[in-house]
């Protein structure tokens, strides 16, 4: 019997503790609080990857930790929307929202490279949903991320190679950083292993791969390209004609979708689903023993267009019998699998890392 999987990245509590709060210097200048960066005490991009396969018949595989290899390369994430704060922009507190966040989507890269990732004054749930005090500033979270990047690139790049994560806000945010700061920069264009703009709203003409939001950076189509981006939204079926995902009013454009699991266009991959088993909703008994589980042949995932829209295709390829659990769209049609836009494809984006990274310091 198929049983339906409801994930969610949002803690029970509201605020669950603070761990670092909003300070300005002297100068007036909000310096930048570190969610993850290497030699913090606490970070929960170096969380544990201990991973249980779960087959599918049910049974399941703990498969055997391995030494971290030398992180050649960074990332650079940037989270989506979590904060539970009521105000229209958050605060620079941690809380469990953005780390368990953090420890969902960047953790597992840490494998593959040093994971920066800066508190931001992004937009809260509750300005979302319309249920805020105050106006929203999108300025304000937009220039948390720049300074954090000015910083990153100032004290802690030393000429290596970046990878841009982001998802959902945190893709939209990165988007504008990357054309206002690093798509006309030649010098600091070159710095760019690839960028994984998820679950935004990457703009291209249609049927190319570069001259929208970027006139420089293009789409993403072998595993060896660098200095190219990855841009999708996950439906597992066509989205409606009012989904927030997946359409742009440009005339002539449309949204960049790059099937992680097979780059070339209109090519079909397998998903290879990694995800915290603590997502996984099921009345409170653990999916598994480990922090982490992993699902093959689970989905296969292809990039389609029709009415209107482009989006990257989630097809349930598991036979009846499967025991394994699947995706739903909890928040509804228009938002589609976006709560899991990375996770269904994390193990493909870890493999697409370690690929662009040989391929960057190749060059």
């Amino acid at each position: 019997m198929r049983t339906r999987l409801l994930t969610i990245f949002l803690p029970a509590a509201l605020v669950a503790g603070a761990f670092a709060a909003t300070a300005a210097s002297a100068n007036g200048v909000t310096p930048t609080v570190w969610l993850c960066k290497p030699g913090l005490a606490s970070n929960p991009c170096t969380s544990s990857a201990k991973t249980t396969l779960i087959k599918p018949n049910g049974a399941q595989v703990t498969e055997p930790s391995r030494a971290r290899a030398k992180q050649p390369i960074d990332c650079f994430y940037v989270y989506p929307t979590v904060s539970q704060q009521m105000t229209a922009n958050s605060n620079l507190q941690i809380t469990s929202a953005e780390t368990g966040v953090a420890m969902a989507q960047a953790s597992r890269f840490n494998a593959k490279c040093r994971v920066f990732a800066p508190m931001y004054r992004q937009l809260t749930l509750a300005a979302l949903f319309g249920q805020a005090a105050g106006t929203p500033d999108r300025d304000l979270a937009y220039n948390d991320v720049k300074s954090a990047w000015a910083e990153y690139l100032a004290k802690y790049n030393k000429g290596r190679g970046v990878v841009l994560i982001g998802h959902s806000q945190g893709s939209f945010t990165l988007t504008k950083l990357i054309a206002e700061q690093i798509d006309q920069r030649t010098s600091v264009r070159r710095k760019i292993v690839s960028a994984l703009l998820i679950g935004g709203g990457v703009v291209v003409p249609k049927g190319k791969d570069v001259g929208g939001s970027f006139k420089k950076i293009a789409a993403c189509r072998k595993t060896n390209q660098v200095g190219c981006v990855v841009g999708y939204n996950t439906f597992s079926q066509q989205p409606p004609a009012d989904s927030r995902f997946g359409r742009t009013l440009e005339p002539g454009k449309e949204i960049l979708c790059a099937n992680p699991a097979a780059l070339k266009r209109g090519a079909t991959g397998k998903a290879k689903v990694l995800i915290p088993t603590s997502q996984l909703g099921f009345g409170g008994t653990p999916l598994a023993p480990t922090p982490w589980v992993a699902m093959n042949d689970l989905y296969k995932t292809k990039c389609v267009s029709g009415g209107g829209a482009s989006w990257l295709q989630a097809n349930d390829i598991a036979s009846a019998s499967d025991q394994r659990p699947r995706f739903g769209a909890p928040l509804g049609a228009t938002w589609g699998l976006h709560i899991v836009d990375v996770n269904i494809v994390l193990g493909n984006l870890v493999e697409l890392v370690d690929s662009q990274s040989a391929a960057w310091r190749k060059r």
